[in-house]
């Protein structure tokens, strides 16, 4: 076996890299690093690490407030206790949080990381417009005593208003029903917003029962040490002294000026330089109780550098394979919790240590973090926003800054406002339909002739994906524990018969965090959108659309800004048994595959 090489401190990255050119580029890079002042330089917000642009700084020094976020809110928690206590001692039992990317994922990783706790409250995420989520959010809760968090950095989040209006609706008939006096559902829900116009664009904003104003100079995918996390925090009866103190330990551990001793700035030094080096797909391996962590570093990870044709791309949530599935692309990292139990293993019975090890016996850089508590947590957020904005310095990119993610935004909008006049959606060019499924192809496809099969549209659509393509599952369907193991058999499969590493979300999610890296990142992403019918439609109070129509012209708007790069896309729209829709598709696949 090569020599292992790990050119940091002990105890500050357990990294392991066997090609002696790779850790020499990493050393190099290290040196700039402590020549050039790197850490300093960002602890003293100092923009120029990433431009030199007069605009860009501007920008810049108005997204560095997370620097301080462990420390500034360690001065709320007697204020963030004393509401959870009176929101438990108020009778409720549950807590919706009504966001969209970096306003749900951080409260998504603590709900389940801290789902134990007893006698606090039941703390769900609604991101999904799919109307079937909606619905699923609202499932076994009483509207009267569950408190609705509205959670939207901007105030104007398309999903987040909509989920708010529903939300005040069905409050207000459960009020009405019960015979309840108070005068509204603002009695039942709060706000987490920036201040000025972003809390102004807010419906009922000066009647809810309470507004959590952010700083304004901290951007959403690094604000889970804000209000966005601790709230929810504060409900699901986390110790918040503890919690912040793993943080601020982390962020003064991130001060060591000698970079190979920082275990933020080692962090984003490797990945930049594996980045650069084509080892530009980030796979987490991490043990179920900590694995929507995945999803959280998935969007701070795209969004930030995923831009100008460059990205690490997040893999997070990929079955196991064996050693020989994996490409020369990838870079891993192993995350635990003391005392969890590990990863399923792979089909052949390989657990996730042994790969592994077989990985990095094979080659393949491999980082290995452990949490000894949930607590920890924290510190990863901390750990993870440095080392993102430390590798975008060598990437060469602003890591605050999100040029692309408005794209499909501004389709969707458009495609709303043609409905409206219209009543009715364009009609696709079908390539396929058989086994209850649908294939709409890009321009690219619609242009030459295939065999009119299933099989055969899958097939011509897999043998366009870029060798250095990374291939992504879009369901913009609602998520479900067994629609989500559908799709990780579908990664498998492709994976293990392309080489190609598989990514998979729901949407609208992603768009909020990896469509930015989609669409602004190398050009080598391959997409599979999945649709639906919506046998039942949650209408939204106020607007002219429903929620069934909401998602699909997300859906619609999204294969636009893709087919508008000239990306491969190939939607499959699954009819009205979404499942069984997923089940015909994966036979499908193979069949294509084989």
């Amino acid at each position: 076996m090569a020599e292992t090489l790990n050119p940091f401190a002990p105890d500050a990255l357990d990294a392991r890299i066997h090609d002696p050119a790779l850790a020499q580029a990493v050393e190099a890079a290290l040196r700039r690093a402590d020549d050039e002042r790197w850490v300093e330089r960002l602890h003293d917000r100092d923009g120029t690490l990433w431009s030199s642009d007069p605009a860009v700084l501007e920008k810049i020094a108005n997204r560095l407030g997370w620097l301080d976020a462990p420390r500034d809110f360690g001065e709320q928690v007697p204020a963030l206790e004393a509401f959870g206590e009176s929101i438990r001692g108020a009778g409720f039992t549950a807590a919706l949080v009504a966001g969209m990317g970096g306003s749900s994922l951080a409260p998504d990783v603590l709900a389940d990381a801290f789902r134990d706790i007893a006698d606090w409250l039941a703390v769900r995420v609604l991101d999904s417009t799919d109307p079937a989520a909606v619905a699923a959010a609202w499932d076994g809760l009483d509207p009267l005593s569950t408190l609705v968090i509205v959670a939207t950095k901007s105030g104007t989040t398309t999903e987040s208003l909509a989920f708010q209006a529903d939300a005040w609706a069905r409050v207000h008939a459960a009020l009405r029903g019960a015979g309840e006096r108070r005068e509204s559902p603002a009695d039942l829900m709060i706000a987490i917003t920036d201040p000025g116009r972003s809390l102004e664009a807010i419906p009922h904003h000066d009647s809810l029962r309470e507004v959590f104003l952010n700083p304004e100079d901290v951007g959403g995918r690094y604000s889970a040490l804000t209000y966005v996390g601790l709230v929810p925090a504060s409900l699901l009866g986390i110790d918040l002294d503890a919690f912040l103190a793993s943080a601020l330990a982390m962020l003064a551990r991130t001060h060591a000026t000698d970079a190979a001793a920082n275990p933020g700035a080692a962090l984003g030094i490797l990945l930049g330089v594996l980045g650069r080096a084509g080892r530009d797909k980030l796979t987490l391996v991490a043990d179920p109780a900590v694995a929507r962590f995945g999803a959280w570093l998935e969007q701070l990870i795209a969004e930030s550098t995923g831009k100008h044709g460059v990205g690490i791309v997040p893999i997070a949530g990929e079955p196991l394979g064996n050693a020989a599935a994996y490409g020369p692309d990838r870079v891993f990292v192993r995350l635990t919790l003391d005392g969890a139990p590990p990863p399923a293993p792979a089909p052949d019975g390989t657990t996730a240590d042994d790969l592994l090890d077989a990985l990095a016996a094979a080659g393949h850089p491999v980082v290995r973090i452990g949490l000894a508590d949930p607590i920890d947590l924290a510190a990863e957020f901390v750990r993870w926003e440095v080392a993102t904005a430390i590798a975008g310095v060598i990437l060469e990119i602003n890591p605050f800054d999100e040029p692309n993610v408005t794209e499909s935004k501004e389709n969707t909008k458009r495609v709303l406002a043609e409905l409206e006049r219209t009543g009715s959606f364009p009609a696709p060019v079908v390539l396929a339909q058989g086994d209850g499924l649908v294939l709409v192809g890009d321009a690219t496809l619609r242009a030459t002739a295939g065999d009119g099969t299933v099989a055969g549209e899958l097939r011509r659509h897999i043998a366009r994906a870029d060798p250095n393509a990374y291939l992504a599952l879009q369901a913009f369907v609602a998520p479900t524990p067994a629609r989500a193991e559908a799709m990780d058999g579908m990664r498998g499969l492709l994976r293990d018969a392309t080489g190609h590493p598989t990514t998979s979300g729901f949407g609208p999610r992603f768009l909020h965090s990896t469509g930015q890296l989609h669409k602004g990142g190398a050009p080598i992403g391959w997409f599979l959108q999945l649709t639906a019918d919506h046998p039942v439609d949650v209408e939204i109070p106020g607007r002219p659309f429903s929620f069934g129509q909401l998602v699909d012209a997300q859906a619609l708007g999204d294969f636009e800004a893709l087919e508008a790069h000239h990306l491969p896309v190939l939607r499959v729209h699954l009819g009205a048994d979404v499942d069984a829709g997923l089940a015909a598709l994966e036979g499908a696949l193979r069949e294509a595959l084989a």
